[in-house]
Parts: structure tokens; sequence; C-alpha cells
């Protein structure tokens, strides 16, 4: 699981790098807005942990324009802003959970847990129904024992629609969650993944909205 740090106090930063680092997670650190900016789009994460007093860009910003760019990746604040205006605009901003400085860091690893269990972050094996599966890590569907493979783009898709289910998705936020760094792909390359992948779960599992995107109906 890949993470992404901004915090500009450095021993801060090093501190929760190292606590990660243990904890089994993959730690990229960043000390500025900009710096985030440039490479979110250069590498994929599942998971940010963002300081909100930063140089160039606060991380309320930098997480604003990432979900205006329909970037979902979930996010943690940590900050020292404790006010329920400072809390409700972090929510605002797109954030899944606002951690007030100091904490514990095993409160961090808590919050971090949480949000993979609601978002099967870490989980390979993902119940769609009693009896559909989905393994997230070796990419097959396990419909009625009927186990079948998918290539690495359809299983991103489908990941993707699962952890969102019951909402709407574009192909705009599909596109910008999985090709974080290769060209786009076409509207006519996604309607081919989604049939595909339909033809292995049912018909009745994504649902097209017209002029919208996908929703993952979840049983």
């Amino acid at each position: 699981m890949k993470i992404l740090l901004l915090e500009d106090d450095l021993i801060l930063n090093e501190i929760i790098e190292e606590f990660l680092q243990d904890l089994g997670y993959e730690v990229t650190c960043v000390f500025d807005g900009m710096n985030a900016s440039e490479i979110i789009y250069e590498t994929h994460f599942d998971l940010l942990i963002l300081d909100v007093n930063v140089p160039n860009m606060t991380g309320f910003e930098f997480l604003k324009n990432l979900r205006e760019n329909n970037i979902t990746t979930p996010a943690i604040f940590i900050t020292s802003l404790n006010s329920v205006d400072d809390i409700e605009e972090g929510f605002n901003s797109g954030a899944d959970d606002y951690l007030k400085k100091p904490f514990e860091l095993k409160e961090l690893e808590l919050r971090i847990n949480n949000i993979k269990r609601l978002l099967h972050l870490d989980s390979d094996e993902i119940e769609i129904t009693e009896n559909i599966t989905f393994n997230s890590k070796l990419n097959y569907v396990n419909n009625n024992s009927i186990k079948t493979k998918l290539p690495l783009k359809e299983a991103q898709i489908l990941k993707y629609l699962v952890n969102n289910a019951n909402r709407c998705i574009s192909q705009d936020e599909l596109s910008s969650n999985i090709w974080t760094y290769e060209g786009l792909p076409t509207s006519s390359t996604i309607r081919t993944y989604i049939k595909n992948i339909r033809k292995i779960l049912g018909e009745e599992y994504i649902e097209t909205i017209k002029g919208v995107g996908y929703r993952f109906n979840k049983k």
C-alpha cells in the first residue's frame, strides 16, 4: 500500500515515515503543496496523509484541486488547526478523516485501518454477493465457483467501481484514478472494458447512467 505524506515539519515527517514503514507501508514524503501536486499525477497512491499549513499550497487547496479533477484517493488531514470551522473546511475539501495535532502514532494507525476497512484497501478478497467474490491481488472473479482471470485494467476498473458502489462514476473519474500516468483512454475503450466485466459478473451489476457514467449496484 502506497502512502503520500505531505508534512513540512522535517522531524515529524521523519517520525511518521519511519512509523508507517515499520507497519509495512511504502511512503513517499513531500514538504510543500506544489511538490505534492507534481508527484500525485506521476504515481498511484492508495492513501494521502496531509498537513494543512505547508508552503506554496495548503493541504486544503491541494486536496480540493484533486477532488475537482476527480482524484478520489482517500485522505487524512493531520493538523494543528482544530476549530470547528477548520474541521468543516477539511471535510468540505474532500477529506475522509481529520486528525488533530498533537496525536499518538497509534491513533494514526487506527484511522488508517478504519479507512482500509471501509474501502477494502488492504483486502485481497472482496465480496460482491454471497456467490460472487473478486480477488483484487490475483485479479480474478469467482462467480458461483467459476474463476475468471481479468486483464489488469478491467480488474482496476472493477475494484474502483466496487469501492465506490452505488455512486455514479464518470468516465473522467475512472480515467483520472486508474490511468494515472499513462495516456488517457478513449470512451470507446472504457465501454469495451465495462462490457467485458459485465460478461463475467452479469449485466445487472454495472448500470450505465446515460450521459453521466456508470454505477456499480451492490446487492
